[in-house]
Formats: structure tokens, sequence, C-alpha cells
């Protein structure tokens, strides 16, 4: 996999936790509630913690060798922070969020997923 659409999601995961960070921290915090506010945290966290990841993997010379976590880390992210926000959004509104529940779940195992990917891939390689 050539790195640089890994560099182009941890550029792009970087930029919007960071905007969403500062949103939270002070835009919302008269309009949310603690509960609220603690998840969007925890999304931002998420979401840059894995945005410095793909980073590290898309620079790396053997970037090629994680493909699939990176790919797993992507649609991870996107899936367990995205849907963090809409939660939060859909309850702003009061719009109904039934559809979105699953999906942060499964975006947290697909982050579990990328990381074991990561540690086989780096176990299977210095194996052989």
């Amino acid at each position: 996999m050539n790195p640089s659409p890994s560099l182009k999601w941890a550029a792009a995961f970087g930029a919007t936790g960071i905007a969403i960070g500062a949103l939270g921290a002070h835009a919302l915090k008269g309009v949310l509630s603690p509960e609220h506010l603690n998840s969007v945290e925890t999304a931002v966290r998420y979401q840059l913690f894995h945005a410095l990841v793909l980073l590290v993997l898309g620079l790396s010379q053997q970037a090629v060798q994680f493909k699939r976590s990176l790919q797993l880390f992507q649609y991870g992210t996107l899936m367990f922070s995205g849907s963090i926000y809409l939660l939060i959004l859909f309850k702003y509104f009061d719009l109904p969020s039934l559809v979105l529940v699953p999906i942060t779940p499964l975006g947290g195992l697909l982050l579990i997923m990328a990381w074991l990917s990561l540690g086989l891939t780096k176990w299977t390689a210095q194996k052989g």
C-alpha cells in the first residue's frame, strides 16, 4: 500500500480532532451535558491517538506490510469517533439515533483488530 493514503487520513483525523476538541472545550461547554461532553472528549482522544498511529505507520519504511492494519485503523477510527459525534448531534437535535448505536462498538472492534493485526504483522515478519 502506498503510504500516502494513510498520511492523508492521519492529517484529516488530526485536523478534525483538534477542531472538534476545541469546539467541545469552548463552544459546546454550556450547550451539552457533562455526559455528552465526556463522550466528545473520548471520541476526540481516540481520533487523535489513532491519527498519530496512522502517521507513524504511514511514514514507516515498512508501510506496505501494514496495509490491513492501516485500513482497520482508518475505518475503526471513522466508525468509533464518527458515530459518537453523530450520536451527540442526533441527541442534541432530538433525532432518532437507534441505527447509530451499534456502529460505535463495531468501530471499537475494528480498532482492536487493527492493533492485533499490527502485532501479528510484526511477529510473523520477524519469524519469517
